[in-house]
Parts: structure tokens; sequence; C-alpha cells
């Protein structure tokens, strides 16, 4: 099975990459924008079997705890839209785009790989954001609309393309901190990349066996 790996920074996935030197990387750089154009670019150049994405999120509940790793089932594209008076509606809502149009389903981008069905990791619901949620307003818009349970910065962003693409993929994530809390000596970042590398390495030799 022919497998790329990618990740926002190098520093995410530095612990898997230096010990399975043989394994494709794409570092993307952190956001949307660049996460489509390196992925879509490197999907130009080389057939692969499956795309997964490695990384680092913030999550919306205790229930997910710093530390842990999950996968994510669905994504989506959480502050494309339109806000006034502090109230936010997406480009769905505001008809410029059908929820239920490929490779949407009601506004959702939905992973249905079969390891879904026999991973011990949990599988949630995340929503990706251009700027990381620092007030409560923005925290509360994002709960209210979506429901979500993680937050990252990519992840939409590779469901995107993939779904587009037709290529089978997997987003695994590590909580680094709970989304609104800025002090930073509260993250747990080197607890996430050791168990996010662990987690991965696992994942892998499961998908390949």
């Amino acid at each position: 099975m022919q497998i790329l790996l990618i990740a926002a920074t190098s520093e995410e996935v530095r612990p898997y990459i230096t010990t399975h030197t043989g394994t494709d990387v794409l570092i993307t750089g952190v956001g949307v924008p660049s996460t489509i154009y390196h992925l879509q670019e490197r999907l130009q150049q080389l057939d692969y079997d499956l795309v997964i994405q490695a990384g680092i999120g913030g999550s919306f509940t205790d229930k997910i705890c710093p530390g842990r790793v999950i996968l994510i089932k669905q994504d989506i594209f959480g502050d494309l839209g339109m806000e006034e008076k502090e109230n936010f509606k997406t480009i769905f809502e505001e008809g410029f785009a059908d929820g239920n149009e490929f490779p949407f389903e009601k506004s959702w981008l939905v992973n249905r790989h079969e390891i879904f069905q026999t991973s011990s990791l949990a599988a949630v619901k995340a929503v990706t954001v251009n700027k990381v949620t620092d007030n409560t307003l923005q925290k509360q818009q994002l709960l209210n609309k979506f429901s979500p349970q993680v937050e990252s910065m990519e992840g939409a962003a590779l469901h995107y393309v993939c779904l587009q693409e037709k290529i089978p993929f997997l987003q695994v994530r590590a909580i680094s901190n709970y989304v609104g809390e800025r002090d930073k000596t509260k993250w747990k970042m080197k607890e996430a990349i050791i168990n996010l590398n662990a987690e991965l390495e696992k994942l892998i030799k499961q998908l390949i066996k």
C-alpha cells in the first residue's frame, strides 16, 4: 500500500518520520490554502492508495482531554460564510452553495473509510478554522452551529481534496489544548505529539498488514 503522510509542520510527525525514513511525507504548511495547494500538487504527481493527515488540535469538550488521540469522522469549514450582528451563517445557509452537492453531505465532509469500524480510536466531529478560537463568542458560535468536538486549521482541506479526487484518507489528531485556552503553559504539546506518533505507527501497521 502506497501511503502519503501529511502534516502542517514537521514537528508534529518528526518522531515517526525519523524512524520510518522510507515513508512518503508532505509538509503542507499551516492553514487551508497551503494544505489544499500542496496536497493537490502532490496528488497530480504520484498515485497513492491512502493519505493520512496527522496533527494536533484543540478540544471543545473535557471528554476529549489534552494528550488524547482521535480520528476525525467528519469535518467542516467552520468560518466559511457571513457574519452580521454576531450571527454567523454558512455559505450553504445563505444559498451560495448546495450543502448536499458532492463532496458535501448536509454541509459536512464525511469520511467513510472502513477503519472506523475496527479502530480503537474514537471517531469525532471536527471544525476547521482560519483563525484559532480565542474568544467566547467565536467558540460559542462554532458550538451552536456545528457541535464540534475538535478544532484544527487544516482538516477540512484534507477531506475536501481527497473526496474530490476519490482517494481514501484518514485524519488523526492528538489534543494539545482546550479551545479558547491560550495560556500555553497549560497545553500538553509534547505529550500530544508523542501520543500522536505512537498511535500513527499502530494505525499504519494495522492498515498495511
